[in-house]
């Protein structure tokens, strides 16, 4: 059961190991772009071109959906990057139904995992496969796996590194389970790190910050959503997507904010130091690296990030 892309290397692996996958749910089909086409999820066009058995319920609770995935007969459910399953489809497989999680539990709980452990400044992650229960990444711990975030890491490096360790690490737990050599761990109930869900709100950048603290944000959602703040150039005020960055520790006398330009730079004023843009999105324009857009946009003495 899954969606992205995340979900698709997890459930090719599996088959290209010769696991008996008897089927695939996933999204329904959503309509997307300009003409309203119907777009299919990541594992769907996966497992049509794997020729697997595939159900889109609209409904988790829908009791035609639940006939059908009994008449699977499926001896394990194995979740990743999918919805809150009913009590009544969880419980349906004899050997049970697991989830694949992108961080240690109990630390990172929720929906984006992988963007909140680098935006908190965290030097290790990893993935966690638990089985479920009637509640949100609580289940009893099957088996961990750890790794490095490196300092320049993006959401999107990390993201693909945990992608590969999940495979292996679901492969593991299938064996696991089959063999009933199975030892889980209870989750403690306390919660310290949670991954809440990314919005407009929590992406965007607080340039009164202090550096590592912008740094860890802007890579942490680098590819996606990206990290977003205004430019108030004169009297206009731009939004603007901020990508690939260095950080640069200095003391400066420099007001908070206050963009410092040369030929090839855009660098942005922070307490300890400067951001130093390497790639950004204008509201309307393409992304372009730094050099580009200063070639063809004009930015006034005083320009400053809101």
């Amino acid at each position: 059961m899954g969606t992205p892309d995340f979900a698709v290397t997890i459930l090719k692996h599996l088959v290209d190991n010769n696991y008996n996958v008897v089927g695939v749910i996933t999204a329904t089909d959503k309509p997307a772009g300009r003409g309203r086409k119907l777009n299919e999820s990541a594992v769907k066009k996966y497992a049509l071109s794997q020729d697997l058995k595939i159900l889109q319920p609209k409904n988790l609770k829908n009791e035609d959906f639940h006939k059908e995935l009994k008449s699977l007969n499926a001896d394990l459910q194995i979740v990743v990057a999918f919805r809150m399953l009913p009590k009544a489809v969880w419980q349906m497989p004899k050997m049970g139904t697991f989830n694949l999680h992108a961080s240690l539990l109990p630390e990172y709980r929720g929906a984006a995992p992988i963007h909140w452990a680098i935006i908190n400044g965290e030097t290790k992650t990893g993935v966690t496969t638990f089985f479920i229960d009637d509640k949100i990444d609580t289940g009893e711990i099957i088996l961990q796996e750890e790794i490095e975030i490196t300092n320049t890491e993006t959401v999107g490096s990390l993201h693909d590194k945990l992608m590969f360790l999940g495979a292996g690490l679901v492969a593991k737990t299938v064996d696991l389970i089959e063999a009933g050599n199975i030892e889980t761990k209870k989750q403690p109930e306390l919660e310290e790190k949670s991954a809440p869900k990314l919005n407009s709100e929590n992406t965007k950048i607080d340039w009164s910050d202090n550096l590592d603290n912008i740094y860890n944000k802007i890579r942490g959602l680098n590819p996606y959503p990206t990290a977003w703040t205004l430019i108030k150039n004169d009297d206009e005020e731009i939004s603007a997507k901020i990508y690939n960055i260095e950080k640069i520790e200095e003391i400066h006398n420099y007001e908070l904010g206050k963009l410092i330009f040369s030929k090839k730079e855009i660098k942005v004023a922070v307490k300890n130091g400067f951001i130093n843009i390497k790639e950004i999105k204008l509201a309307g324009k393409k992304k372009m690296d730094a050099t580009s857009l200063l070639n063809g946009f004009s930015f006034s003495k005083n320009a400053k990030m809101l």
